[in-house]
């Protein structure tokens, strides 16, 4: 049986009414992770990636409010964000890229940043298993 890790998200008060009308509250938002599978649930949307697509995972914040809560997609290099608190998140990067921003899969991001509430965990985690691949 597999190991599996979950990671609820670090939701900043002053953003929770504005998430809730999304869809996004606590109850909602979830990162698993397990020796197959990368699982991540921000509202109504949704990252799946076999655990063997993740290369990598560091820390990554503070962040603009603008540019961190909700769901945004970089202009710069197409990564994805799910995003709950401007403090500290992680990103984390895949060998094939994903889709989770819109519902058909069209776009890919080669990486998706995560707020969730213990950053430095997730990365042991991610990094621990991508140094022993």
């Amino acid at each position: 049986m597999s190991h599996v890790e979950e990671f609820g998200f670090a939701f900043e008060e002053r953003y929770r009414p504005l998430l809730a009308v999304l869809g996004i509250r606590p109850s909602t938002c979830r990162l698993t992770l397990s020796d197959e599978l990368l699982r991540v649930r921000f509202g109504p949307w949704l990252v799946l990636s076999p655990r063997h697509n993740v290369t990598g995972a560091e820390p990554s914040g503070p962040f603009s409010p603008l540019k961190a809560i909700g769901v945004r997609v970089s202009m710069a290099d197409g990564g994805l964000t799910f995003g709950s608190s401007t403090t500290q998140g992680v990103c984390i990067t895949f060998r094939r890229s994903v889709s989770g921003s819109e519902p058909l899969g069209v776009l890919r991001h080669p990486g998706l940043t995560v707020t969730v509430e213990d950053p430095a965990r997730l990365i042991g985690l991610i990094t621990a298993r991508s140094r022993a691949a």
